[in-house]
């Protein structure tokens, strides 16, 4: 057994993983229009088992089709698609790698709503429309609430009947339940507004409603915001505290959670999550996918397409990234998690250098690391820590290409120079439509 720490098993209840290094959640529009997951997304999972990740959090998976952030993203809300699924777990725990279901619902933060949502307001926390696109909303009465509860439970049994070992709960990043846990989105004066108890309630009954379905031994965790950094938009109040996530992970644990995954901020993007640059010339050729999506969404396209306009939302997006560092930027969040919580504390946050992760271990800023943007450049990262390579020779840029890409294009890396040309770029983009589909769904 390897006395590296990042190669040290890792044991939460009833499963173990073979190392610390999980494949964080990362979107793209893989799958069908109906939720129905493809062979594409089969092979795009597998790939980073088969590059050497310890356990695959999946991309964002709605427990209802109508909480989708983009068209053609799987969801969990039939019965139907366990089998589906269920293939997939199979060809991921072939490579010794653990599966765990994100399950998830996008409130306001919907990018491009597809046919399901078009020409209604999404369900939130609150009837205030979100800042940064202008997406509309609808503030969910007691009633909604409480059949999504069931829903989530319902979709944690499917995860567990597809051969899954475990569920995550989506529960930053200005996604649903963030629009209910952030002091700056939640202005609700019910029982599920106020006071952060109140203000947690939701997430809770979810927790609880899952523990219901599937026991005590399936494995659950939940993803937490650290610092809401809500003020994007300055005048935006900024939203929750360390110490305020601190004790949201609190009740987390006391209502039965099995981990808690470190992220940072109120949306997603953020400035600070992903870290890194954010290509305008990126976004003025893929951003015009989501102009119908919000009321402010054509003010920010302009900004990207016209580069005299550029410098206020450089402004705007950059003055938050002052005195952060790419590389580990939640490592002291985390730090403050781990020291409050029993339950093991994974984080995100653009690891791609070994040491950086092993002494993050050793110094007990974390008990693993989730890593999306530079598995995507290098999908052997694991293998190449393993043979003693600290950190790639052909690094991920941190130019988030990637990300901004996937609005309408297929998710890989888009940076041309890593690559010998652009045809070998596409290459590797296209890879994973390589083979026929072969997923069903049974009559």
């Amino acid at each position: 057994m390897s006395e590296d720490p990042i190669f040290q098993p890792m044991k939460f209840g009833k499963i173990t993983i073979k190392n610390r290094i999980f494949r964080s959640s990362i979107s793209a529009r893989w799958d069908n229009e109906d939720g129905s997951p493809t062979q594409t997304r089969l092979n795009w999972e597998t790939k980073f088992a088969r590059g050497g990740v310890g356990t695959i959090i999946t991309s964002f998976v709605p427990v209802a089709i109508e909480g989708r952030i983009a068209a053609n993203y799987g969801t969990n809300h039939t019965d139907a698609f366990i089998p589906l699924w269920a293939k997939i777990v199979e060809s991921v725990h072939k490579h010794d790698c653990r599966f765990l279901m994100q399950l998830s619902h996008s409130g306001r933060q919907m990018d491009v709503p597809g046919v399901t949502n078009q020409h209604r307001p999404s369900a939130s926390s609150t009837n205030r429309q979100e800042t940064l696109h202008g997406f509309p909303t609808q503030a969910m009465t007691a009633g909604e609430i409480g059949i999504l509860v069931e829903k989530f439970g319902r979709a944690a049994w499917r995860a567990r009947e597809a051969g899954c070992d475990g569920v995550e709960l989506h529960s930053a990043n200005g996604y649903l339940f963030s629009q209910f846990l952030s002091s700056g989105i939640n202005d609700r004066t019910d029982h599920y507004g106020g006071s952060l108890p109140n203000r947690a309630r939701f997430l809770l009954e979810v927790i609880r409603s899952i523990r219901s379905h599937v026991g005590r031994d399936f494995h659950l965790q939940v993803k937490l915001g650290a610092v809401d950094h809500n003020n994007v938009i300055p005048w935006e109040k900024k939203g929750n505290t360390i110490d305020e996530a601190i004790e949201i992970a609190r009740y987390c644990e006391s209502a039965g959670v099995d981990a808690v995954h470190v992220s940072s901020g109120s949306l997603f993007p953020h400035p600070l999550n992903p870290p890194g640059d954010l290509s305008m010339e990126t976004l003025a050729v893929v951003y015009d996918a989501m102009i119908a999506s919000g009321l402010s969404t054509f003010r920010n396209f302009l900004m990207f397409r016209y580069p005299a306009l550029r410098p206020i939302f450089h402004w705007i997006w950059f003055r938050m990234k002052k005195g952060h560092a790419i590389e580990g930027i939640s490592l002291e969040e985390s730090r403050k998690f781990k020291q409050a919580l029993n339950v093991p504390v994974i984080v995100t946050g653009g690891f791609q250098t070994a040491s950086v992760v092993r002494k993050a271990i050793q110094e007990g800023y974390c008990d693993g690391v989730s890593i999306a943007r530079s598995l995507i450049a290098n999908n052997d990262l694991p293998q190449q820590w393993q043979a003693g390579i600290d950190r790639p020779a052909n690094a991920c840029t941190y130019c988030n290409k990637c990300l901004l890409a996937a609005i309408k294009n297929p998710l890989g890396c888009y940076e041309e120079s890593r690559f010998p040309d652009r045809d070998a770029m596409l290459q590797q983009i296209y890879s994973v439509y390589a083979t026929k589909p072969e997923l069903v769904i049974p009559q």
